[in-house]
């Protein structure tokens, strides 16, 4: 694949000044790598409505709302391997992972019907940040091979579309998301944090990590002592006023 694409975007990105300019650059990229669909979003979370969260998309005509409507973000393999992966993957790499899930035969069927819909294969890119998984860059289409050297291009390019486009639509946004913070958490004290504020229980959190609950309460525990909450809603309060949460 030719990568000098990528890099002489990365160079410039910084000088665009318009969401349509940078994203005009990222489709013809992503055409020459082979991707006819993509989508760029803000920190996938499983109870969040994904239209809400789209800085740029083009996905094949009815996905968005099929997907909205049949509620495959609840159990969507691609976007909960996002809270394992640490670099981009393959698709086929994240529907593994969840064979003894008790929604595998959903998720097989979700698979399928993305598949009926031109998203034969594809590949995220997850985006993280100081407090965590913050957005990613799915893209897909027919299937194609990413070399290593592709997918740390592809990694890149996620990067500084991502923080880009959010800092033209959304400024404040950006610079809550960008700016240091004094309270250093752990990952998955971040991903308790994150799920928490969406309002999931103990229990729930415990499933979508796949972690047990006594786990989590640990996590919880070391959350708050970091923090200095008297309890988990004050803690939420006090991750919105620190900029961890947004």
């Amino acid at each position: 694949m030719e990568t000098a694409v990528i890099i002489e975007f990365l160079e410039i990105i910084d000088q665009m000044d318009s969401q349509a300019e940078v994203i005009e650059r990222l489709e013809s990229i992503l055409v020459k790598y082979g991707f006819e669909y993509y989508g760029l979003v803000r920190r996938p979370m499983v109870l969040d409505d994904p239209l809400s969260l789209i800085l740029a998309s083009r996905w094949p005509e009815g996905w968005p709302r099929r997907y909205l409507r049949k509620k495959y973000s609840l159990i969507d393999p691609t976007v909960r391997y996002l809270g394992h992966a640490r670099r981009g993957f393959n698709w086929k790499q994240a529907i593994p992972a969840f064979e003894a899930d008790p929604h595998w035969n959903r998720m097989q069927r979700m698979m399928a019907d993305a598949r009926n819909h031109g998203l034969e294969g594809g590949y995220n890119f997850p985006v993280h940040g100081r407090q965590g998984l913050l957005g990613c860059l799915s893209v897909g289409g027919k299937p194609v091979d990413l070399s290593v050297g592709d997918m740390i291009e592809f990694e890149a390019l996620a990067k500084a579309v991502f923080w880009r486009i959010l800092e033209l639509v959304d400024p404040k946004t950006h610079e809550d998301l960008s700016s240091a913070v004094e309270v250093s958490l752990t990952q998955r004290e971040m991903e308790a944090l994150l799920y928490l504020a969406d309002g999931l229980t103990s229990i729930e959190i415990a499933q979508v990590l796949e972690l047990s609950n006594h786990t989590v309460d640990w996590y919880m525990n070391a959350l708050q002592q970091k923090l200095k909450a008297k309890n988990r809603q004050h803690a939420v309060a006090i991750g919105f006023r620190l900029g961890l949460l947004s």
